[in-house]
């Protein structure tokens, strides 16, 4: 049973990854979310290097740059994220970026022709029905966000788990063709026990590259970064996510359809921590759309894996 522990240890691990992005991600420090990914991949290389000095995993570097594509949606998926939760409730933004599980079925279907089962379908459904309606309320006036940042900034700052979604989507999708099948991978030197994890160190090598390019770039704008210690949410957040990360291929490896709706319940951890830490407080109708785009992503996991 313990992939019912890391099952349960990922969920929690990522939903508090979240509340510490969010508690990072200043509305009034510009480039807090550049930070963000400074520090995620200051951690995630130190991971990397980690598992080249600890795994015999026969890397070869020349995967950085073929799981590239991959590596990129994911990071620049995530760096919109960090920037559109300088202003965004975590309990919003967050059911919104886990919809890309649903937009990943979808891209399935469109481009390789795979069919969705009937409980997948009624899933999206769900889905797309809950965040129409939290758009409605936005675009409605339920919030004091256009008052508060002005019209411009308000509905940039709400398409931001909205881009993640679709770039996450992408990447997922992009993914299948690398790690289906170890004997078709693009990917050089894996076997079927080490094709997951040299695609997850280059993932994580490219976010360190990235990380570093991110951190000269603010020198260069003579951006301040400070003492460590006002960072410290930064690299809890970093700290979680690559916790999280590591827990994932575990959980996966026993029962994947009790584990996949375990893990997608990082939405409501997310929700939980949010309203207990941060004190978000939102209507009752944009809580309603909200637990309706929470089941929904539930449904989809489930339907995933039967």
């Amino acid at each position: 049973m313990s992939w019912l522990f890391f099952s349960i240890a990922t969920a929690l691990l990522w939903g508090t990854a979240e509340l510490f992005y969010k508690k990072g991600a200043l509305p009034n420090e510009k480039y807090s979310h550049l930070k963000i990914c400074v520090w995620v991949g200051v951690v995630m290389g130190a991971h990397a290097i980690f598992t080249l000095l600890t795994k015999d995993i026969n890397y070869n570097p020349v995967n950085l740059l073929i799981y590239l594509p991959v590596s990129l949606l994911y990071i620049v998926s995530m760096a919109f994220s960090y920037f559109g939760m300088r202003f965004l409730e975590e309990s919003i933004s967050d059911p919104i970026e886990n919809t890309s599980g649903a937009i990943c079925s979808l891209l399935c279907v469109v481009i390789l022709k795979e069919s969705l089962s009937l409980l997948s379908i009624i899933a999206i459904v769900t889905i797309v029905i809950g965040v129409l309606g939290v758009g409605f309320l936005e675009n409605k006036g339920e919030t004091q966000r256009k008052k508060n940042l002005g019209k411009k900034l308000a509905i940039i700052a709400f398409c931001m788990p909205f881009i993640y979604a679709l770039l996450d989507a992408f990447g997922s999708f992009v993914d299948i063709f690398y790690l289906d099948d170890f004997a078709t991978t693009p990917l050089i030197g894996v076997t079927e026990n080490t094709i997951e994890d040299v695609a997850n160190t280059s993932y994580e090598l490219t976010f360190a590259l990235f990380a570093l390019c991110l951190f000269i770039f603010m020198k260069a704008k003579k951006v301040k970064f400070g003492p460590i210690p006002q960072h410290k949410d930064k690299i809890f957040a970093a700290i979680f996510e690559t916790a999280g990360q590591f827990t994932y291929v575990y959980a996966l490896s026993g029962n994947g359809a009790i584990a996949a709706p375990i893990i997608s319940s990082v939405c409501v951890v997310s929700l939980l921590l949010s309203r207990i830490f941060l004190k978000e407080k939102l209507s009752w109708k944009t809580y309603a759309f909200i637990a309706i785009v929470i089941v929904g992503i539930l449904l989809l996991a489930i339907s995933e894996e039967l």
